[in-house]
């Protein structure tokens, strides 16, 4: 029989080794000005994403930012997707404040001053015309691409962006989206992802707390529910540094389905746990648990892989456009699947004989051998 909680300190230490170096790049978003560590999406920074494709299929990356940042938009990413797509995001440009450009309208000249009659004078009348004044009012509106789409924008600041990429790279051939976000919808998108992560856990707390009547239960639940949390935060944030991946909207949704599946395990474990200390009782409560992960791990195992078969499938052919959430998810289900038998369980057992030596009850081979004499 494999003894899990035997072992614990070797898989506590690989927690650690894993959960640590996330930390510390977590620990670095704020004190590197958002240079290194987690990289957030405009959903929490604010600013404009649009998507677009050229008619001309050689035009780079790096044409297209270098024209941003001649049109003076120097903190401009961009990123080309598999399907042709440019994934521009500009930080600076919100389209709820474009102005449509003003159309020019002619004004007239004053009426000519009356002149003596032809007939008092004998001259010919002059012919009298009424002409436009010199300099129409306003600025004019970007002159139409030939081959462009018209979905592209033409007034404003970013129908003046489209009219530069357009003229220095040829037309835009589709246009998938043009959206904004201001930094006051990204402030309240920030607080209601903390309150909704924060008031799931508690619920978790509170949940598994009254179910089993325990509170160690409850909260070392949470424990492995926090060291999820961080391992998913701690990869994105290196993926982040190194290769730029950022956290989106849909980040929130996948963390909050990372707890919810996290948890789902360990409740499984902590209720054959219940079920056996029942069935089991003068053992020690260390081979109760141990019996316990045993009995349930081939059902927790089965279960995760069927969803990292989905997700890996997702991730491979679900297009860019869901690419960092199946990540989130991947990882945050494995890791889960993880804690709840490795980290969750054994933290039970540490409490329980915490508890024991405190109050002076013994739980070990001895004390059964006592009982049973």
């Amino acid at each position: 029989m494999f003894d899990v909680i035997g072992k614990k300190r070797w898989f506590f230490a690989f927690s650690l080794l894993i959960t640590i170096p996330g930390l510390i790049f977590i620990l670095l978003t704020p004190f590197s000005g958002g240079q290194a560590g987690l990289k957030f999406s405009i959903d929490y920074t604010g600013g404009t994403t649009w998507s677009i494709k050229f008619a001309d299929a050689s035009v780079t990356t790096e044409q297209v930012r270098d024209e941003l940042v001649a049109l003076g938009q120097a903190d401009a990413s961009v990123a080309l997707t598999g399907k042709g797509f440019f994934d521009i995001r500009l930080s600076k440009l919100d389209l709820r404040h474009v102005e449509p450009a003003p159309t020019a309208v002619p004004t007239l000249a004053p009426a000519p001053t009356a002149e003596p009659s032809p007939a008092a004078s004998g001259s010919p009348a002059p012919s009298a015309s009424v002409e436009p004044s010199a300099e129409p009012s306003g600025s004019p509106e970007p002159t139409a691409i030939p081959g462009a789409i018209t979905q592209v924008p033409t007034e404003g600041e970013i129908g003046r962006i489209a009219t530069g990429l357009q003229t220095a790279l040829g037309p835009i051939s589709e246009q998938a989206q043009l959206s904004s976000i201001g930094a006051v919808v990204s402030s309240d998108l920030i607080n209601q992802a903390i309150v909704l992560i924060l008031v799931g856990s508690l619920g978790i707390l509170g949940w598994i707390t009254l179910r089993f009547r325990d509170v160690k239960m409850g909260v070392t639940a949470l424990v492995a529910l926090i060291h999820d949390v961080i391992v998913v935060l701690g990869v994105f944030a290196i993926l982040g540094t190194l290769f730029d991946v950022e956290i989106d909207g849909l980040f929130v949704t996948a963390m909050l389905t990372v707890i919810g599946f996290s948890v789902h395990d360990t409740i499984v474990v902590f209720d054959r746990v219940r079920e056996n200390r029942v069935r089991h009782a003068g053992e020690p409560f260390a081979e109760i648990v141990n019996h316990s992960l045993l009995q349930t791990f081939g059902r927790s195992v089965t279960t995760s892989f069927t969803v990292v078969l989905t997700l890996t499938a997702l991730l491979l052919f679900g297009g860019s456009a869901t690419e960092e959430f199946v990540l989130a998810l991947l990882i945050g289900i494995v890791s889960g699947t993880y804690s709840s038998i490795f980290n969750a369980s054994p933290l039970l057992v540490v409490w329980q004989e915490w508890e024991d030596r405190r109050h002076g009850r013994r739980s070990g081979p001895t004390a059964v051998r006592r009982a049973s004499a």
